[in-house]
């Protein structure tokens, strides 16, 4: 599992931190912040030197990374609407999240459905909250945290050309032109432009 200080996430090998002088051990870990779709989980340890210790005295790690059933919708979408029964200025809206605002990516900004209205309903979302839609990099105590496409916290790891995690690029190729298409009787009765797909030999 990642850690949130240490550079290679998923590695086992002791921190710098780990081994500060005046530091209890490490706490168990916490209760993952989600059962689905990635969420973090958190140790403490605690400071014997009268709170001088170096370093920090909270630790975070993924967990629950696998997809969540696709009828339980977004994250984000159901902290936003759990606020529909509250009345903001004296009016109850149907609330679904606001755009992606990349000065505050881990506020719970929602907009009122068919209205003009978009608000910060609280400062920061729930641990485990996508910073924004297209990437893994999940909110973790109000801030954004990097998050690798192995979805370790601070991994690096990336999807290369093929789509391939942590790939080298080599389990696909680039095909350049375009071929000419040979339409069948078949498919000019159809009126398609396409032919069928087929895989490669």
């Amino acid at each position: 599992m990642g850690f949130l200080f240490v550079p290679q996430a998923s590695r086992t090998t002791r921190s710098d931190e780990d081994r500060d002088i005046g530091w209890d051990a490490w706490g168990s870990w916490s209760e993952c912040s989600r059962t689905c779709g990635g969420g973090a989980s958190y140790s403490l340890r605690r400071c014997l030197n009268g709170g001088s210790c170096g370093g920090k005295n909270i630790r975070y790690r993924t967990c629950s990374n696998r997809a969540c059933p696709a009828e339980s919708g977004d994250f984000r979408a159901q902290q936003c609407s759990a606020h529909n029964d509250i009345k903001y200025q004296g009016v109850t809206y149907d609330w679904s999240p606001s755009p992606y605002d990349p000065s505050a990516p881990c506020a719970l900004r929602c907009q009122a459905k068919g209205r003009s209205v978009s608000v910060e309903l609280a400062p920061k979302v729930l641990d485990g909250t996508r910073c924004r839609a297209d990437a893994f990099d999940m909110c973790i105590s109000g801030v954004c945290q990097e998050v690798g496409c192995d979805r370790q916290l601070g991994s690096g790891a990336r999807e290369d050309n093929c789509g391939v995690c942590g790939g080298d690029g080599s389990t696909c190729r680039l095909v350049r032109g375009q071929a000419l298409l040979h339409l069948t009787p078949e498919l000019r009765k159809s009126g398609s432009r396409h032919p069928p797909l087929v895989s490669p030999s």
